[in-house]
């Protein structure tokens, strides 16, 4: 095993390894390694047979060491004082070495483990509470957690991704102090985070998941080490809840380009969050997380066309998000600007020869978010010394439900490009305000700490556009001025939440200038 392994016990009996594992990838081959080095093999149950029958090797059934059966259908197998002394026992202490002599207790070396798949088990929408909670792993993570704590003299694996690197050690020079203590940082974890998978399913099924739980653990794991954050003296890196099993822009497939950047994964998060909000095909043009283009059409090279002119300055060094499949005449469109990301679920093979011509554009396929466990039901923002948790602004609604609050109703062109005009205002940065007309975003204005700015804003950069277009607002107007300069704009009809104490100001100016208002009832603050 190497002289500066500090598996070998100090009384020179062999070294044993429990090994007890649910997920069996490469378990054979490491149980073989280990074996080749003079490992005793200790097992329970299904590995006891597949390192048995497949591996061919000498394996002892805990049973076996403690004396004592499995009992309680399998619940009571390892939780032993032969086997928990054997992992606890401290090798500098010669009273806890005596204390194993005398209870006849071998000390346990090393501890291969991994739990019972509780996430994917509750994952399933037909799981019943009585299969959930038999996949509540009891034994393994109390073995880790031992081994873990032991560390300095046990060695405790839980990922099959470190059987290799182990197993190199072990045969070469063995594992250090710092080898050991990694793996048991990555037991905790492990475990904390299944601890975490099951408080928060069982929050749920007690009732709370209409409301927000009183204690919320979240587990999250890095996938990605970026070059920096949103400025080079940033340390940055990409991390995804566990449960999440795939999807969204944090599980995107990068098909061409350079490594993401920071900046460029919110962004692209933000395209990718707006095209599908949309049912129609639709095309979005992002700067700084915010649409500078958006635009709907049956075509996509229209919708693409459309969402470009709305701001053909801003849209240099953007990003270009699509919800549906990329095509060939829009890849084509796009080949003469410059963009930094494009988001699509997918890519015809000529548009992609297109876009790969463009040595630096980074081309990622995004697919729906496929999550289980309740870290996909909140919004989290960091704020100095805490946390805000919200539930997702992802509300269902109903435009045909809208309230009508002038004298006139809203035409039904202009009902549709309110509709659009309200799912596009909800994604901009408050106070919010668009122009939009034929299904695209004319004008935009984000940000401002006065709604009449951002009016102001948004009707700058429609211009000429802005003549016969329809208005959003993610708030309640709080003055009719705000409705004045619409006008003078030359919109015909606006949305709004209403709410304000001067609604009856601002439908009077509506009234008097002949637009037609709709109130909504909700409010798409995006802070």
């Amino acid at each position: 095993m190497g002289q500066s392994s500090e598996l070998e016990p100090p009384w020179g009996k062999e070294v044993k390894a429990l090994i007890s594992v649910y997920d069996k990838t490469g378990i054979v081959e490491f149980g073989k390694q280990l074996a080749a080095a003079g490992v005793e093999l200790i097992s329970t149950g299904g590995t006891h047979s597949i390192l048995t029958n497949e591996g061919g090797l000498p394996v002892r059934q805990v049973s076996d060491v403690t004396g004592s059966p499995e009992i309680l259908d399998g619940r009571v197998k390892t939780l032993h004082p032969v086997i928990h002394g054997g992992l606890l026992a401290r090798r500098d202490l010669p009273d806890h070495l005596d204390q194993l002599k005398k209870h006849n207790i071998d000390p346990i070396d090393m501890v291969v483990v991994n739990l019972y798949p509780f996430r994917e088990t509750v994952s399933r929408p037909d799981v019943s509470l009585e299969e959930a909670l038999e996949n509540i792993d009891i034994g393994g993570p109390t073995m880790l957690r031992a081994a873990a704590k032991n560390h300095p003299s046990v060695t405790v694996i839980v990922d099959p991704a470190d059987y290799g690197w182990v197993a190199e050690k072990l045969a070469a020079s063995g594992l250090t102090q710092e080898d050991r203590r990694s793996l048991a940082a990555k037991a905790f974890h492990h475990v904390a985070s299944y601890d975490a998978a099951v408080a928060a399913y069982l929050s749920t099924t007690v009732g709370e998941s209409e409301s927000l739980p009183e204690n919320l653990s979240i587990s999250l794991v890095q996938t990605a080490s970026l070059r920096y954050g949103e400025n080079p003296h940033q340390a940055g890196a990409l991390y995804v809840a566990e449960g999440v099993t795939s999807g969204g822009v944090a599980g995107a497939r990068q098909l061409h380009g350079r490594e993401l950047s920071y900046n460029n994964l919110m962004d692209a998060d933000a395209a990718w969050r707006i095209v599908s909000d949309f049912s129609d095909t639709t095309a979005v043009v992002i700067k700084h997380a915010n649409p500078c283009g958006l635009a709907s059409h049956v075509q996509q090279l229209i919708a693409y066309q459309n969402a470009f002119e709305g701001d053909t300055v801003s849209a240099y060094g953007g990003i270009v998000g699509f919800n549906r499949t990329l095509d060939a005449p829009t890849a084509k469109a796009m080949a003469p600007v410059f963009y930094e990301v494009v988001v699509a679920p997918d890519y015809a093979p000529e548009a992609l020869e297109i876009l790969k011509k463009k040595r630096n554009l980074r081309i990622l396929a995004v697919d729906p978010v496929v999550q289980s466990g309740q870290s996909s039901s909140y919004d989290l923002r960091v704020i100095s010394g805490g946390i805000l948790v919200q539930h997702p602004d992802t509300i269902t609604e109903d435009p045909d439900g809208w309230q009508t609050a002038t004298h006139r109703a809203p035409t039904e062109e202009e009902r549709r490009d309110l509709a659009f005009a309200w799912k596009a205002v909800k994604h901009i940065k408050s106070n919010a305000i668009v122009f939009a007309k034929d299904l695209c975003l004319v004008g935009m204005g984000a940000g401002q700490p006065n709604r009449v700015v951002s009016v102001h804003l948004s009707q700058r950069i429609a211009g000429d556009k802005a003549k016969g277009s329809v208005l959003a607002s993610d708030a309640f107007f709080p003055f009719p001025d705000n409705v004045q300069l619409a006008a003078e704009a030359g919109a015909t009809a606006i949305v709004q939440p209403g709410g304000s104490i001067r609604d009856d100001e601002v439908v009077a100016a509506a009234n008097e200038h002949g637009l037609a208002m709709l109130f909504t009832g909700v409010r798409h603050f995006r802070h």
